[in-house]
């Protein structure tokens, strides 16, 4: 484990700047100065009621996207430090990923895409960019948050190089900017943004492991003959004989964690090894992404992958959630097209006046986009409800 800065390491003093450049704080490095915007910005604060799996108001112990993310940070975070990166800019990313998430989570996401089709449809990734860089009005002297260069790379490019994704409708703001300033979209990502991107793996696999069995959708023996997660129940219930199941839920949970962010680091130091990756540059150009997982631990979190779609994301409760979740939204969504003045002022101006053109579909997106899953629900019923005359 690495307490020095390796060689391929970001450093804030080597940042490429932002797009309005400012004045270096006395206080907090480029990147801890990044974080703090998010942290601070309205988005952000949005996630605690935005849905993981499991809608806001079905629980107070199930994961958010706000505690995904606060999860996700964490890991990414440790990861960092191990391998000698910036733990600042990779915690930083982590917290910025899911900051363009519709409210009701990819059920939420789908209605959107299917209801944007005809004006270039809506991609969350791309929707987290326009977020930072243009929709949260939070300073005089521009829109957005004005981050640094290597922080949008990493929010745009965590999961690889999209260059090839810049002629989908839906990508139309991420080519229109980088236009503008060059985000080598070519290229991969600094390894602090690869740390977050797999942090993000890590995180809802094993929470979402957690929240099902806690949300009775399975139970812990339903995961004995799971590769990854059956082992490590059977080791923990040996170790631990004599303690409750929520007790093994919770060790089992963190051992897995424990054993998936092993197998991460002993995967990228082979890779670094192989690759030859001295700096940044090398980084950028690899061939193959260098913050990974194992090929025995792909094929196990495969498995396990399956298991959740079966039992958890595809469980009848889970989908009468999100049939509700997107009729809330596609009648929304219709209405304000149809009707923009019952749009709040802000976003009815934005909508503009007359035929409906991409410009409106955007505004109302934006809007419904930026809902939590509570305001959305109430908002549906202030819209639809009998009793609206009585409510406004």
């Amino acid at each position: 484990m690495s307490t020095l800065r390796a060689p391929y390491a970001e450093t804030p003093e080597r940042s490429r700047g932002r797009l309005v450049p400012e004045p270096i704080s006395r206080t907090r490095t480029a990147f801890a100065r990044d974080r703090d915007r998010i942290i601070h910005c309205t988005a952000f604060r949005r996630l605690k009621e935005k849905t993981q799996v499991f809608v806001a108001h079905e629980g107070d112990h199930y994961r958010t996207r706000l505690t995904h993310s606060l999860e996700v940070a964490q890991v990414a975070r440790s990861l960092a430090h191990a391998l000698g990166l910036d733990t600042d800019l990779a915690e930083t990313i982590a917290l910025a990923h899911d900051l363009g998430h519709p409210p009701f989570g990819h059920a939420g996401e789908d209605e959107l895409q299917a209801r944007t089709a005809p004006w270039g449809g809506f991609d969350h990734n791309v929707q987290t960019f326009r977020v930072v860089t243009r929709l949260e009005e939070r300073y005089p002297a521009y829109d957005g948050l004005n981050l640094s260069w290597e922080t949008l790379e990493g929010v745009i490019k965590h999961n690889g190089p999209v260059a090839h994704r810049l002629d989908d409708p839906a990508w139309k703001p991420i080519a229109d900017y980088n236009a503008g300033w060059d985000l080598e979209l070519g290229g991969f990502a600094s390894l602090e943004a690869q740390c977050a991107a797999i942090a993000d793996d890590i995180a809802y696999n094993n929470h979402d492991v957690d929240d099902g069995v806690q949300a009775g959708l399975f139970t812990l023996d339903d995961l004995v003959d799971v590769p990854l997660i059956g082992p490590i129940l059977h080791q923990t219930r040996r170790d631990w004989p004599d303690v409750d199941t929520r007790m093994i839920r919770l060790e089992a949970v963190r051992r897995m964690i424990g054993a998936m962010v092993e197998d991460v680091l002993a995967q990228t130091e082979t890779r670094l090894a192989q690759d030859n990756i001295r700096s940044v540059d090398d980084v950028r150009g690899a061939r193959r992404t260098l913050v990974a997982f194992s090929d025995t631990m792909m094929a196990d979190l495969g498995v396990l992958r399956a298991f959740l779609f079966q039992r958890m994301y595809r469980h009848y409760r889970v989908n009468r959630t999100r049939s509700q979740a997107r009729r809330i939204l596609a009648e929304m969504f219709q209405l304000f097209m149809a009707e923009p003045e019952v749009m709040p002022p802000e976003w009815s101006g934005k909508a503009g006046e007359g035929v409906v053109d991409m410009r409106r579909a955007r505004a109302v997106c934006d809007y419904i986009a930026g809902m939590t899953d509570r305001y959305a629900i109430e908002e549906h019923r202030k819209l639809f409800s009998i009793d609206l005359a009585l409510d406004l």
